[in-house]
């Protein structure tokens, strides 16, 4: 159950866009929380949000609440605050619906190299999916910046997921539960109520984990180590230690004789296919090395 890190490494200067590298070289030590946050700003736009293509299947350069994510998790991870973060809440509140939701996407002017599912969204409809994402990773930035943790976009953003999450009766959508999951998680700390409404999504989750994406990919499945993949989120207690083990094992066996590792949905661009191999390969690790083994 071991990766090979330098082969990751080579990996990643390679291949990888400028903001993987980077990230990657915050994963091992050896760049600065600034040298991150300079690579995310190249996506930002003047309203305060996210595109150009910072989620990679959406090439469009509108601020979009998919670029929104991939922002609050840069900033996550550099752990360092920064005027950007709460800028992203203020963008993020001025898209939102009155209910706190925010819309699984807007609208793009030149849908070259975008997803059609991004495309199809109506921009009228929150969606628990988009805003479950957002909130999950703002929430981790809420635990060092407090002009995040106090901010009203926020508090309408976690009323709105705990109102829809409670309100699931059939099996939802596995990468909306998924989220789900990840924000229920980020949320504990501070709400008790998250705990109850992790049971319930726990419900649908089967023995070995494995949660089909219905209109993916063939064989495309969420897994274990998606919904929780540190050992300090509660949604650990959901799977056996057992089903942990062996997803760490078959995370570990997964990476490619390139040194990275790769995604099982489709891609709707080369730049994308290739941008999601060096997303991915930072994920694979921070899991490797958040779980102990590497």
């Amino acid at each position: 159950m071991t990766a090979d890190i330098a082969k990751a490494t080579s990996f990643m200067a390679t291949h990888a866009r400028v903001l993987d590298r980077r990230r990657f070289e915050l994963l091992m030590g050896t760049a600065e929380a600034s040298a991150v946050l300079a690579a995310v700003d190249g996506y930002r736009n003047p309203d305060g949000g996210y595109g150009w293509g910072l989620e990679p299947d959406l090439r469009a350069p509108e601020s979009q609440p998919g670029g929104a994510l991939h922002a609050f998790e840069v900033f996550a991870e550099a752990k360092m605050r920064t005027p950007r973060a709460a800028e992203l809440c203020d963008w993020l509140e001025s898209v939102s619906l009155p209910d706190g939701g925010v819309p699984f996407a807007l609208p793009v002017a030149d849908p070259a190299g975008c997803a059609p599912f991004w495309l199809q969204a109506d921009p009228k409809q929150a969606a628990l999916q988009s805003t479950a994402f957002v909130t999950a990773v703002a929430l981790r930035v809420a635990e060092f910046d407090p002009a995040v943790a106090e901010h009203s976009w926020l508090r309408k953003a976690v009323e709105y997921c705990f109102r829809t999450i409670d309100a699931i009766t059939d099996q939802p959508f596995a990468i909306e539960m998924c989220f789900a999951v990840h924000m229920l998680d980020a949320a504990h700390e501070r709400y008790p109520e998250a705990q109850g409404l992790l049971d319930k999504l726990g419900q649908f989750i089967p023995a070995d984990g494995l949660v089909p994406v219905a209109g993916g990919k063939e064989g495309e499945t969420l897994r274990p180590l998606d919904f929780s993949p540190l050992p300090d989120c509660p949604s650990r207690r959901l799977y056996k230690p057992e089903v942990i083990t062996e997803e760490l094992r078959l995370l570990a066996d997964q990476q490619k004789d390139d040194g990275g590792w790769t995604v099982d949905f489709h891609s709707y661009s080369p730049a994308a296919e290739m941008e999601w191999r060096g997303y991915k390969t930072v994920s694979a690790v921070t899991v490797l090395r958040g779980n102990s083994l590497v």
